[in-house]
C-alpha cells in the first residue's frame, strides 16, 4: 500500500514527462548557473526572463500561433544589445540591466494587453511543467546535448573570462566572442524553458543550485558537480512534493533549491567562525 502511494504518480503520463523535463532542464541550468554566479550576472539572466513577454508580444503581432522561435530570436538580440551597452562603461551595469528589464516587460505588457487579452498569457508568469509534450522534451534533449558540447569545447576560455577578462585577453582568449557566446546560451536556454518554468521564478531556478554549491565547494570540480547534484535533487524532490501536495511544481522546486542554499550557507558560516576565531588569537 505504501509503495503504491509513493509510486502512484508514475502511472500518469504527464508526471513521467515532467520528470524527464526536470532531468533535462536542471542540468542545463546547473551548467550555466555556475558561470552566471561567477560573473555576477544574476540580474542579467533575470532581465532576459522578463524580456520573454516582449518576445511573445512580437509573435502575437506577427500572427503566429507558436511564438517560441520569435522569443528565442528576440532574446538573443536583446541579450547581445544589453551585453554591448553593459561593456560600454557609459552606464553602470545594474542601471543598464534595469533599463532593459523594465523596457522588455513594458513592451510585452503593452502589446499583450491590447483588447484586454493579457489574461491569455498569464501562464507564462509561473509556467506549467506538467504540460510539456514529447516533441518539446526532444527539443530540450537536443539543447542539453548542444550545451554540453559547447561546455566541453569552451569551458576553459569561458572560465578564464569569468575570473579575469584582462588576464584572459593576454592569454589569447577572444574575450568578447566568449562573452557573447555565453549570453546567447543563457538567452536560448531561458527562452526554451520559460513556458514550463515561468518568468517569475526562472532566474531563481538558474542561480540557486550554483549559489548553494559555491557555499560548500572545495574546488572548481566540486563546485560544478555539486551544482548539478543540487539542481537535479531540488528538481526531482520539488516535482514530487508538488504532486503529493497539489501545488505548483515550479515554485516548489525553487523552495527546495532555496532550502539547500540556506542550509549550505549555515554550514559555511559555522565552518568559518572557528577559523576567524583562530586568526584573531595572538
Amino acid at each position: 500500500m505504501m509503495l503504491d502511494l509513493l509510486l502512484g504518480w508514475w502511472q500518469y503520463d504527464f508526471m513521467r514527462r515532467a520528470l524527464f523535463a526536470v532531468l533535462l532542464i536542471m542540468p542545463l541550468f546547473s551548467l550555466l548557473g555556475t558561470l552566471v554566479v561567477n560573473n555576477g550576472m544574476a540580474f542579467f539572466s533575470d532581465a532576459l526572463g522578463h524580456s520573454a513577454l516582449a518576445g511573445v508580444g512580437i509573435g502575437v503581432l506577427l500572427g503566429l500561433s507558436d511564438y517560441s522561435a520569435v522569443m528565442v530570436v528576440f532574446a538573443v538580440v536583446f541579450a547581445l544589445a544589453m551585453n554591448r551597452i553593459r561593456h560600454s562603461r557609459l552606464s553602470s551595469t545594474d542601471t543598464v540591466i534595469g533599463v532593459f528589464s523594465s523596457c522588455g516587460v513594458a513592451l510585452g505588457l503593452v502589446i499583450l494587453s491590447r483588447g484586454g487579452s493579457f489574461a491569455n498569457y498569464q501562464s507564462l508568469l509561473i509556467g506549467d511543467i506538467l504540460s510539456i509534450t514529447d516533441p518539446e522534451l526532444a527539443v530540450l534533449a537536443v539543447t542539453l546535448l548542444a550545451t554540453v558540447i559547447v561546455w566541453l569545447l569552451c569551458f576553459n576560455p569561458l572560465h578564464a573570462v569569468s575570473v579575469s577578462p584582462a588576464l584572459a585577453r593576454t592569454k589569447g582568449v577572444p574575450v568578447r566572442l566568449m562573452d557573447n557566446l555565453f549570453v546567447v546560451l543563457i538567452a536560448v536556454i531561458v527562452m526554451l524553458a520559460i513556458q514550463w518554468v515561468g518568468l517569475l521564478i526562472i532566474n531563481a531556478m538558474l542561480i540557486l543550485p550554483a549559489a548553494a554549491s559555491r557555499n560548500v565547494a572545495a574546488n572548481l570540480r566540486s563546485y560544478h558537480l555539486l551544482a548539478l547534484i543540487f539542481g537535479v535533487f531540488s528538481g526531482v524532490v520539488g516535482l514530487l512534493l508538488s504532486y503529493f501536495n497539489s501545488v505548483a511544481a515550479g515554485p516548489t522546486i525553487v523552495l527546495i533549491a532555496a532550502a539547500l542554499f540556506f542550509g549550505t550557507f549555515f554550514i559555511r558560516s559555522k565552518v568559518r567562525e572557528p577559523v576567524r576565531a583562530e586568526e584573531k588569537q595572538p
